[in-house]
């Protein structure tokens, strides 16, 4: 029981949370988009530190598994935006798919140089990597959603 008195149900936890009910559109605009900012920031991990990924998982190199899910996830997310609705699907695609790469891709460039630059403490690169990866990611949210306030309702 809460302590409200009242039960605490699976639907009030989740939305705690910032989970959103299961629907198809949820799934698309906001379940996808989360499984590739986590995949988004593995990917930071894994490029910023390599040994330990290789440690959680020796048998296998994630790394395409993990950027394959950013582009996904982060082209998903462009391509559902207010600011891209007019635009004609093929048009939207290669918007979204130009986008997710841009950011995946540079990011791992980023990543590369400033595990050159940082001192070799795991720790250190570990953080590095989460912390630029969640500001990019931020940013990147921030601008799509000052763009998407510029369109006029109708």
């Amino acid at each position: 029981m809460s302590s409200a008195g009242s039960p605490t149900t699976a639907s009030s936890i989740a939305a705690k949370l910032g989970l959103r009910p299961i629907t198809k559109c949820n799934i698309v605009k906001f379940y996808v988009p989360l499984a590739g900012v986590t995949s988004y920031t593995a990917l930071s991990v894994n490029v910023m530190n390599p040994g330990l990924v290789i440690r959680i998982f020796p048998q296998k190199d994630i790394t395409n598994l993990l950027l394959g899910s950013a582009l996904i996830g982060t082209g998903t997310y462009i391509y559902t935006r207010d600011h891209l609705k007019n635009a004609s699907t093929g048009a939207r695609a290669a918007y979204s798919i130009t986008g997710a790469f841009l950011l995946s891709f540079g990011s791992v460039l980023l990543w590369a140089v400033l595990r050159s630059a940082i001192p070799p403490n795991p720790t250190l690169r570990t953080l590095a990597g989460i912390g630029s990866g969640l500001a990019l990611a931020k940013i990147g949210t921030s601008y799509l959603d000052f763009v998407d306030a510029q369109i006029v309702k109708k």
